[in-house]
């Protein structure tokens, strides 16, 4: 329940998501009834966000959607409830701009379905989701590591985190989504290479235009202040002083 909105708190505690993820025009697949577009003044670099849910179409195939057509995409717990998340994956990125991000939350399935599937707390769940293990006790499962590595050499796998903070292992079975502060989840972030950063094996490509004066001023000082303290301790190997301080 609530699941955009529990995350926020917490995503506004990452600067990244303010500088890098939600930024420019995105589309938040499935968002009903709990939209990222509630929450959009709080991201200051996002300029718009469209919530695409079942009136718009198979958030599996996404085909209202063009290619390379967003900044970014969002989607909270819509992924489990697809026919075919693989394919469902590909066509995300696929409707993403290169540098763009997919930002994404399933279930943890240990976490939520608790060892029982077909899930007893939500029946419209198709698989579950593990980060990585060698073995589950669903037949449904999908392994978050193996189901990225299957799609294309566009990916860029920034960030893969089961969301435990609020979490309470403690408790005898029960969903504690219904929680106002249990995730319970996977949160996922990848980022579309570019072309050229495709072609150079997942090199960065590095701008060859120069920062400002002020930024040179400063970023040439940092080496030469290396430089100093370098030249000032050339008789002493490092971290072998031990005399009282």
């Amino acid at each position: 329940m609530k699941e955009c909105s529990k995350s926020i708190a917490r995503r506004l505690a990452d600067v990244n998501f303010t500088s890098r993820y939600f930024v420019g025009h995105g589309a938040d697949i499935g968002g009903k009834p709990d939209p990222l577009a509630l929450y959009q003044e709080l991201f200051c670099r996002m300029e718009g966000v469209r919530t695409w849910d079942w009136e718009d179409g198979d958030a599996q195939f996404l085909t209202t959607l063009n290619d390379n057509s967003l900044d970014f995409i969002h989607s909270s717990h819509c992924l489990e409830h697809l026919a075919d998340p693989r394919e469902g994956l590909k066509h995300w990125l696929r409707v993403v701009k290169p540098g763009g991000h997919l930002i994404i939350t399933v279930p943890d399935e240990d976490m939520y379905e608790q060892g029982q599937f077909p899930s007893t707390f939500n029946r419209d769940h198709k698989w579950t989701f593990t980060v990585w293990k060698p073995q589950s006790w669903s037949d449904k499962s999908l392994n978050l590591f193996d189901l990225i590595a299957s799609l294309d050499s566009a990916v860029d796998v920034i960030k893969i985190e089961q969301l435990t903070a609020t979490y309470r292992y403690a408790l005898p079975r029960y969903d504690q989504a219904l929680s106002p502060v249990g995730e319970c989840g996977i949160e996922i972030i990848l980022r579309k290479r570019p072309a050229a950063e495709i072609e150079a094996r997942g090199r960065w490509q590095r701008t060859a235009e120069q920062p400002s004066r002020e930024l040179r001023i400063h970023l040439n000082q940092h080496r030469l202040d290396l430089q100093t303290l370098k030249r000032a301790n050339t008789e002493t190997a490092p971290f072998t002083n031990d005399t009282d301080i």
